[in-house]
This record gives structure tokens, C-alpha cells and sequence, in this order.
């Protein structure tokens, strides 16, 4: 088959490589829809702490079962599927105390190798996270179910009510899954901080209000707009050591500060510590998500609460794949879809497997 191959950072190769076959409990998965993100352009420009090169690239993913192991119950051939790539133990010490984000087996056996015509997918992630897809629900938008587990998983540690002021810092894809994952919540007070003019007109697209301007220069828009007290809360989507300083600055009192992006690698933040002793600012740092948070999105998808069309901004021929990483590098949009296979809805309705 044909897939790409991430040799090191910055040097991405299109190979023909083995095709897989499925363990005993496992399947192999034809792709329909792959998707780009924020972490794989990091990944392609200067590696990944927790990923060994060389590697099969890409992680977000849907498509149909095209293999099934002997051991394998509930799925046959051509059954349309969605997934998250990765699974937790379910028995080690995180595991057990509901913190399954953390298991140590978690980023080790993730899985790799979505910029393909197929990818295998070990028992674990198949018992744990994957879904049928509902035939409604197009191949592209299913893919997003990994970084919506994402955010989900940043936001279940939030306290939110309909009258909280809800400050967004960025303007890529995340922000935009925010958004709507924040009004399912019922939070309708929605502000987006973004630099880039065409990001901030993307956010826009989905009727929120939108400072241009720099994080750190946002702060007295954001208090002009809140009495003066600051948001309730702010998420940070940019993965920038500046912007997680000036995230906390935005809360107010008593607020919530989640520090969602991922920053690089031995970089460290100061933070006034009046600002989170004596103003009481909740300061979260999320990273993946629980088979919990992935049933979230799930639904939220299914729902039609969360739209593909809003964070998904062009599509792309597997053999593309570097145009697309060039343009999503320059701001050309959110996201893009890769079609290694087609993309038609699929044929059957929707459950998950363990159902």
C-alpha cells in the first residue's frame, strides 16, 4: 500500500509499505478520511518528545473495516467506523483511579499511519474506542473524534454556567471545536482572541465575537467587556509559552484558566502568584482524553452539535499530503481532509462495538 513515512522532522517520504493484517483481536481499517493537525505539523517540523522516528504518520481517522481478526466479535468487513487511536490499560494505578489520560501504555501504543490505505488497529483501541459510524455522518467529520475527545477532556474539568463570559485564545481548529463544544454546554458569551485576520474571520463564520489582537494585548478588551472583572473563563489553544502567562492575566477573580496547547519541550511559564492565591484562579493543564471523554464527542458529533464543515477547510489526494501540511502551515485553514480511499457516508447504521 501506499503511505506516508515521517523519516525526521522536516523529511517526509511517500512509500509503498507492507499492508497490514489484523492480530487475533484487532482490524484493519481502509481510510476514508484522514485529518491534519496542529500536533502533526509540529510533529513534521521539529519531531515529538513522546513519538520515535521514523514513523507512520497521521492519527485522525475514519474509514471501514476492511480485515478482522478471529478473535474480533461485533464487526465484519465493511462496517464504517470512527476512532480515537489510542487505549488505556484499564488496570494500573491511573487507570483505576479514573485517570486512564495517564496510563502509561496510553502514548507508547498509539496509533500511527492514517496518511494511508490502511491502518491496523490493536485489540485494545478497538474494545476501548472505536465506533460504528452512522451512515448520516460523513467520513470526514467522524474523523474528528480524536481532537474533540481532546477538548472534551480539557473542558470536564471546567465548572461553566449560560452566564459565564468564555475567552478563547486562537484561532485554529481547536479554537473552533471549543466553541461549539462550549455552546452544548449552554455557554453563549463566546470571545475569540486571534491574530490572524483569516483565522479570526473563520471564527467569526460561527457567530462569536473576535478580537484581533495579541493575547497579551487583548486584556483590556476582554475586562471593557466583563465590568471590568475579566472572563470566567479562558482557554489557551495556541501552544505558546506567552499566551499561557497572558491566559491566566485574563480570568478574572475566581475564574478558570484551561492551558490546552501543548508548548515545546523544556520551556517553563512564570505566573504572579497573586494571581492564583489570592485571586483564586483555577489553572487547568489537560492532556488527551478518557474513553469517557471520546463517548462525549461521540454524541456531540451524532448530535450534529459539533459541524465537520466549520473546521474542515479543503480536501486533498493522498499524495498531497505535503501541500496540505504547507498550507496548513501558512494559515491556509483549520484543517484539511486527506481522501486515500474515497469518502462516501458508509452503509450501515451506528453503535459501538461493545453495545
Amino acid at each position: 500500500m501506499k503511505a506516508h513515512v515521517l523519516v525526521q522532522p522536516g523529511q517526509l517520504e511517500f512509500r509503498e509499505v507492507p499492508t497490514p493484517s489484523p492480530d487475533g483481536d484487532g482490524v484493519v481499517v481502509r481510510v476514508h478520511a484522514a485529518l491534519t493537525c496542529g500536533t502533526d505539523l509540529k510533529t513534521f517540523l521539529r519531531g515529538h518528545p513522546k513519538f520515535a522516528l521514523p514513523m507512520l504518520f497521521g492519527h485522525e481517522f475514519a474509514g471501514e473495516v476492511a480485515a478482522v481478526g478471529a478473535d474480533v466479535e461485533g464487526l465484519r468487513e465493511g462496517d464504517a467506523i470512527m476512532v480515537a487511536p489510542t487505549a488505556p490499560c484499564g488496570t494500573c494505578y491511573y487507570c483505576v483511579r479514573q485517570q486512564e489520560n495517564l496510563c502509561p501504555q496510553v502514548m507508547p501504543t498509539m496509533v500511527h499511519g492514517a496518511y494511508a490505505e490502511f491502518v491496523k488497529l490493536p485489540g485494545a483501541v478497538v474494545r476501548t474506542n472505536l465506533y460504528e459510524k452512522p451512515l448520516s455522518l460523513p467520513y470526514r467529520d467522524a474523523a474528528l473524534l480524536e481532537p474533540l475527545a481532546c477538548v472534551e477532556h480539557g473542558l470536564s474539568f471546567v465548572s461553566s454556567r449560560p452566564d459565564d463570559t468564555a475567552v478563547i485564545i486562537g484561532g485554529g481548529a481547536i479554537t473552533l471545536l471549543h466553541v461549539q463544544s462550549l455552546r452544548a454546554r449552554g455557554v453563549e458569551d463566546i470571545i475569540v482572541v486571534a491574530r490572524n485576520p483569516r483565522r479570526a474571520a473563520e471564527a467569526r463564520t460561527l457567530g462569536v465575537e473576535v478580537l484581533v489582537a495579541d493575547a497579551r494585548e487583548a486584556g483590556e478588551q476582554v475586562r471593557q467587556r466583563t465590568e471590568g472583572r475579566g472572563a470566567d473563563l479562558v482557554v489557551e489553544c495556541t501552544g505558546d509559552v506567552e499566551v499561557w502567562q497572558a491566559a491566566v492575566d485574563l480570568a478574572r477573580v475566581g475564574g478558570q484558566a484551561v492551558l490546552f496547547g501543548g508548548c515545546p519541550s523544556g520551556t517553563e511559564v512564570r505566573f504572579p502568584t497573586d494571581r492564583l492565591h489570592y485571586d483564586q484562579v483555577q489553572v487547568i493543564s489537560p492532556f488527551h482524553f478518557t474513553p469517557r471523554d471520546v463517548r462525549r464527542a461521540y454524541d456531540l458529533l451524532v448530535a450534529g452539535e459539533v459541524a465537520g464543515a466549520t473546521v474542515i477547510g479543503g480536501e486533498h489526494a493522498l499524495e498531497d499530503l505535503p501541500a496540505a501540511l504547507e498550507a496548513l502551515r501558512a494559515g491556509g485553514g483549520p484543517k484539511f481532509a486527506i481522501l486515500p480511499n474515497g469518502a462516501g457516508n458508509g452503509t450501515r447504521n451506528g453503535r459501538h462495538n461493545s453495545e
